[in-house]
């Protein structure tokens, strides 16, 4: 049976996951679908105070990306129009499990399973990941306020509870392709050959599968 490329890239914060979804929309012709980061009127006080605030901030991504990936199957996968994001919903387990306490985790669960059970599944993942100091160079880089607060010892246990979820979905999942790329050893921002050396183990894992695929607009 074929179907619509649907990309995600996934790893841990700062790693570069939206920097190479615009890379591969841009090359592919793929709808981009960028998760709402920014707008959460509670990431900068979850940084300050994450057992205060992680409950809240999780709910707020949940809700969003939520109806993001609503729009996407309706508006774009279900018309053959292919799409790369820089996340999946699935990562809201990651974070959930890392920050919320167990009764929480236990109403969080609940919410999630429902809203979840008929959204789309990606039919592949782009997993990146780094050192921490790679992760926090780029974080650096990129300036964002609510994120200089941002603990070593969490993104630390964030990228080794990404790594084990990873190791997870793929047994889970063994229809979905997981390609892996270091962040340490790539930098596709500067070096258009890394960037080439991935889109080429893209384009060898797309063309095993049976996909569809029609260009369409930015989302």
């Amino acid at each position: 049976m074929k179907s619509t490329p649907f990309i995600t890239v996934e790893g841990p914060i700062g790693v570069g996951k939206t920097s190479l979804a615009k890379a591969l929309s841009n090359h592919f012709q793929f709808s981009l679908l960028k998760e709402i980061v920014d707008e959460n009127p509670f990431l900068g006080k979850f940084y300050n105070n994450i057992e205060e605030w992680s409950f809240q901030t999780e709910m707020f991504f949940l809700c969003n990306r939520y109806k993001q990936l609503e729009d996407i199957q309706a508006n774009y996968l279900a018309q053959e129009k292919s799409v790369v994001a820089d996340y999946h919903i699935f990562k809201n387990l990651i974070f959930a499990q890392r920050t919320l306490k167990d009764q929480q985790y236990d109403k969080y669960l609940e919410i999630f399973t429902i809203l979840t059970k008929d959204m789309p599944k990606p039919n592949m993942v782009i997993y990146l990941d780094a050192s921490l100091e790679t992760l926090f160079n780029r974080i650096g880089k990129r300036g964002r306020d609510f994120e200089k607060n941002i603990s070593p010892l969490y993104l630390e246990q964030l990228s080794l509870d990404y790594k084990i979820f990873m190791e997870t979905f793929e047994k889970q999942h063994p229809d979905i392709p997981v390609l892996r790329f270091n962040g340490d050893q790539m930098d596709f921002v500067e070096n258009k050959d890394d960037l080439e050396a991935i889109v080429t183990e893209i384009e060898f894992a797309l063309h095993k599968g049976v996909f569809t695929h029609e260009p369409s607009e930015k989302i």
